[in-house]
């Protein structure tokens, strides 16, 4: 099913939660909505829905007007963080409970329910695990069957609110994959929350990045960490350095430094430039033109070298990471080094990005 959101807001009292939003979610993908606290993904989720209503805008599935559809109506499988699992039913009458809860022409046979929920356990695999509670289960299990119950209706559109909020590390990284392939094998339209950036950029086709009730950017995960469309978005989707900046005689001049950016002839005035630590990398000094530096701190974080530089011209400090592999003397707390960047986005203050 596909999804259209059409300038929906909605406050609460004087903050507003949604800013006139507009978004195509398209059919069978999986769409993150991404953003930190109060940004308003968890609002526009519980809105496509229907476990809110919006103030202004409307949502239409596959073109038809779905705004004041019950929740029922809407057949969204939702997940919440919190599992929401009943404590006193077992995992098979967990997964069941949607559908024993049919009432009329809508009622469903016996048969069909155990049928149903013996294939959500095994697509869950959790296969064996039927009569067991909610309480003799691991945090990823108790996850699996709340998605498992969120199936079990056979919903046009799924819906996770930081599904793997709760969970450790290690198991995140773990249903993280398991959804991705889950997703793959029922095709529903899927989408989640999180404030997790990596777990965006792993498991999204395409990436909603919400700030402040409304939408800065949508675009793959690849798009959205390489061409980001403001500053917010290059400063809340992976690690980044700011340098202040400034366009002299169609020149960008970083810190001493003359930077090359494409397409802006004529271009004057104050800027920030942007460039991330992977892309700063060490040079020699009587190679290219590049920043004189000493290294601060450098600290090894698994196959990943990462160094705090203060620049000698200027005293900015930079973040810079590096394979491990070349630790060594020259990149030791004291040591003088030369960084260039190899790839960079600049700002006008208060303007749009160009990324170079």
């Amino acid at each position: 099913m596909g999804i259209k959101i059409e300038h929906l807001g909605k406050q609460f009292g004087d903050f507003a939660a949604l800013d006139d939003v507009s978004l195509d979610i398209r059919q069978g993908e999986l769409l993150a909505l991404l953003g930190p606290s109060g940004s308003g993904k968890t609002t526009l989720l519980r809105i496509i829905a229907g476990l809110e209503h919006a103030d202004r805008g409307r949502v239409l599935f596959d073109g038809e007007e779905a705004t004041r559809l019950s929740v029922q109506a809407r057949r969204a499988g939702f997940v919440f963080q919190h599992y929401a699992l009943f404590r006193h039913l077992t995992v098979e009458e967990n997964i069941a409970f949607g559908l024993r809860v049919r009432k009329g022409r809508h009622r469903v046979p016996d048969a069909t329910i155990r049928a149903r929920v013996a294939e959500l356990l095994s697509l869950v695999q959790l296969d064996g695990f039927g009569a067991r509670y909610p309480a003799q289960l691991s945090g990823g299990q108790r996850q699996r069957v709340a998605l498992a119950r969120a199936l079990a209706i056979e919903p046009r559109v799924l819906l996770l609110d930081e599904p793997f909020g709760a969970l450790d590390a290690q198991v995140r990284r773990d249903l993280r994959r398991w959804l991705r392939e889950l997703h793959d094998r029922t095709g529903l339209t899927t989408i989640f929350v999180t404030h997790d950036q990596e777990e965006a950029l792993e498991l999204a086709d395409r990436v909603a990045i919400l700030n402040r009730g409304r939408i800065e950017q949508v675009d793959s995960p690849a798009d959205a960490y390489d061409v980001p469309a403001s500053p917010f978005v290059y400063s809340f989707v992976g690690a980044v350095n700011r340098l202040p900046a400034r366009w002299e005689d169609g020149t960008l001049r970083v810190a001493g430094l003359l930077l090359q950016s494409r397409g802006q002839a004529g271009q004057e005035g104050d800027a920030d430039v942007y460039v991330r630590p992977e892309d700063l990398h060490l040079v020699d000094a009587a190679g290219a033109s590049s920043w004189p530096a000493t290294i601060v701190d450098a600290q090894r974080t698994g196959p990943r070298l990462r160094l705090r530089t203060r620049l000698v011209d200027s005293g900015v400090e930079l973040d810079v990471e590096l394979p491990a592999d070349r630790e060594g003397p020259a990149t030791l707390p004291g040591q003088s080094i030369h960084l260039a960047p190899k790839r960079f986005g600049w700002f006008p203050r208060g303007g749009a990005t160009a990324p170079a």
